[in-house]
């Protein structure tokens, strides 16, 4: 089923895709393909970003869900390494810390490598997470932690997708970052950190966005990592 962040409708009259899982559901994620032969001075015309080729997609589901929380005394850094640079954010777990386990999970097994950003809305999100490429995929189960009212969806928040008809909180593996000021986004999307460094690198995904589609070359994730400390 394909996933929507049902507040953009309202507010901005986008469909921002967007698939998660109950226990035995699955996400996904995409990208357009880029010639790998293509000009040097194709690195300048994508804005600063690397041409990559887009990855194959991955299986949909199949990851077994983290039976623990993190260490409450400690924190979680996430670093995404992309073809467009790397960002970092902190994980939310005193607020979300059924999603923060299981997001720390997917990142220790590697699900996250080599996956793209699939869809990219100038000025409002850049999404990610989807095995699959097509925004319909994910872990093949889900967790729930219900965002505070007063929750905010501002620039670089990271916040999970899901679709309208879940109940708030919902998560499986698609997540968003905000690369708009304010996203006016009602508080039901579980919320998962915070970029600490890196915003440049969400500023220049953005750019490369040409609607609530795939961006105009593949943006993906080549290497996510976690950093306890």
């Amino acid at each position: 089923m394909l996933r929507t962040l049902t507040a953009l409708l309202v507010a901005l009259a986008l469909a921002l895709g967007a698939c998660g899982d109950d226990d035995e559901g699955g996400d996904s994620n995409g990208g357009a393909s880029a010639d790998s032969t293509a000009p040097a001075e194709t690195q300048e015309e994508a804005g600063g970003c690397r041409e990559v080729a887009a990855p194959e997609a991955k299986p949909d589901g199949g990851q077994k869900k983290p039976t623990s929380k993190l260490a409450a005394d400690k924190t979680y850094e996430v670093t995404f390494e992309t073809n467009c640079g790397t960002f970092k954010f902190e994980l939310d777990q005193e607020t979300s810390p059924n999603t923060a386990a299981s997001f720390a999970s997917l990142v220790e097994k590697g699900f996250f490598d080599d996956l793209t950003f699939h869809r990219v809305v100038p000025g409002f999100v850049i999404q990610g997470g989807d095995p699959t490429g097509t925004g319909t995929g994910g872990p093949g189960y889900s967790t729930r932690d219900v965002p505070p009212r007063n929750a905010r969806y501002v620039k670089g928040v990271v916040a999970m997708a899901k679709a309208g008809n879940e109940p708030a909180g919902t998560a499986g593996s698609q997540f968003y970052v905000v690369s708009g000021a304010d996203a006016g986004l009602t508080p039901d999307y579980a919320l998962l950190g915070e970029v600490t460094s890196g915003i440049e690198t969400v500023e220049l995904i953005d750019q490369q966005g040409v609607g609530h589609a795939p961006p105009s070359i593949p943006v993906v994730i080549e290497k996510a990592t976690l950093k306890e400390s």
